[in-house]
């Protein structure tokens, strides 16, 4: 879903902006997630490990598009599953925020760890009325984003790159690389498979 401020049909002019109390996305959409939220908080949030099938089967039904083996633990927070892909043997650990204003997409075999914030919102600080911008991020097969790191809009995590533990992304991450610290820096190459 697109915010009001990226509608050509908006009139920003008649509407009160929301850093003064005004909606940032038009109502219907709204009472979309209001749903989407008492959904995953009544059939989803409580239930065990194991039920990572239902609990994308439920993803899946608001618009997610994500493989059967995709693990999504129960505490993960997901702003809006129609903005969600995720491939085959894809995680989201414990405790992740999804903050998907726009497309996140976690391709196959990717992790990401427990409380980690995958952020595809912002705002433009030059602009008077404070829009939300949104770019989406991709985290690319392999790529392994560790605990409580943050991943900003825009960023493009390479295929096989490591974000270390509480490390801070705001731009993109070369392939089978290794990058720690805020903000995240290259440390050393990362051993590639084998196979591949």
């Amino acid at each position: 879903m697109r915010s009001r401020y990226n509608d050509p049909a908006f009139d920003a002019a008649s509407a009160p902006l929301p850093r003064l109390g005004g909606a940032t996305f038009a109502l219907r959409f709204r009472l979309m997630r209001l749903l989407w939220m008492i959904s995953w908080t009544l059939l989803a949030s409580w239930t065990p490990s194991p039920l990572s099938p239902w609990r994308g089967w439920l993803l899946r039904k608001f618009g997610a598009r994500i493989d059967p083996s995709a693990i999504v633990r129960s505490s993960v927070k997901i702003w809006w599953p129609g903005n969600l892909i995720m491939g085959k043997h894809a995680s989201m650990g414990p405790g992740v925020i999804c903050y998907n204003v726009a497309e996140i997409t976690i391709e196959d075999f990717a992790i990401v760890s427990q409380r980690t914030h995958l952020c595809t919102g912002t705002h433009d600080a030059d602009d008077a009325d404070f829009p939300l911008k949104s770019r989406p991020i991709t985290i690319k097969t392999n790529a392994w984003i560790a605990s409580e790191a943050f991943v900003g809009p825009g960023v493009v995590v390479g295929e096989g790159a490591v974000l270390g533990a509480r490390g801070v992304a705001m731009r993109k991450l070369d392939p089978w690389m290794i990058y720690v610290g805020n903000p995240a820096q290259p440390v050393r190459a990362r051993k590639q498979p084998a196979n591949g």
